[in-house]
């Protein structure tokens, strides 16, 4: 097992999620996204319930 300096391994970990692309991004923003389009639809929606005292 060879060593690898901490340097060389930061640099090839850079390199690989440049590689990558956006997934990760991507899959954070649809997911941020359809959070707050249910939480949005539901403080909308809760407005119109009718209150039958």
């Amino acid at each position: 097992m060879e060593h690898n300096p901490a340097a060389a391994w930061l640099a090839e970990a850079a390199g690989a999620a440049q590689r990558q692309g956006p997934g990760d991004l991507l899959r954070v923003v649809l997911v941020v996204m359809l959070v707050g389009c249910a939480l949005t639809a539901w403080f909308l929606l809760r407005g119109y319930r009718r209150k039958d005292d």
